[in-house]
């Protein structure tokens, strides 16, 4: 299956790459891409996989992918501006830093969080799938561990006592919150009908 994935970030092409087996996944050149504008990840994961529709090769396959992080203690923020919550062009290190920052006087239960996946696909007749992967957590006051990307270091999922940095990419592999938005992927598509209903259905 040939899919071209909307996304310039190196970690979600990696773990993409190993979440959907069998799917031959290059990314797309965004560039010229519109402003991320949506309210929600799963309204800006499908303005990307629309967009990339109209540049993608005819026969391939197309994936949207949005994605962040919700602080209870922060009314939801970053939330869709995660990749941007220190700023426009801001790295990893720049958004935690702000987050941990932010956080500074926050207790229990304001430190509880969430990451988020939406994954869009869109198809060469034009047919529509949205798959959502959340996982719980709590934000840690300091970041330990090096391995994943973004907020790994300060998040640790409910039912761990180390956060994803220190629990790494084979861990994240069974149970990040992309991992469980590409399993329900493949299986609505396995159950979706061979010819989608026209433009823009979900199917």
């Amino acid at each position: 299956m040939r899919v071209a994935l909307v996304s310039g970030n190196p970690g979600k092409l990696r773990e993409l790459r190993a979440l959907l087996p069998g799917w031959e996944i290059d990314p797309l050149d965004t560039a010229g891409i519109p402003e991320e504008t949506g309210e929600t990840f799963a309204e800006n994961a499908r303005m990307k996989a629309l967009w990339g529709r109209t540049r993608a090769p005819a026969d391939a396959w197309v994936l949207g992918e949005d994605s962040g992080l919700e602080v209870d203690g922060l009314a939801g923020a970053p939330g869709v501006r995660s990749a941007r919550y220190a700023g426009e062009g801001a790295s990893d290190e720049a958004n935690l830093a702000r987050l941990l920052h932010d956080l500074r006087d926050t207790a229990e239960p304001g430190r509880r969080a969430r990451y988020v996946c939406e994954l869009a696909l869109v198809g060469p007749d034009g047919g529509e799938l949205l798959a959502r992967g959340t996982l719980e957590g709590t934000i840690a006051r300091e970041p330990r561990g090096t391995g994943g990307f973004g907020y790994d270091p300060a998040f640790v999922p409910e039912g761990e006592t180390e956060t994803v940095g220190v629990l790494g990419d084979a861990w994240k592999a069974g149970s990040s919150h992309r991992a469980r938005a590409a399993r329900v992927l493949r299986v609505a598509l396995g159950a979706a009908p061979a010819r989608p209903a026209g433009p823009s259905s979900v199917w």
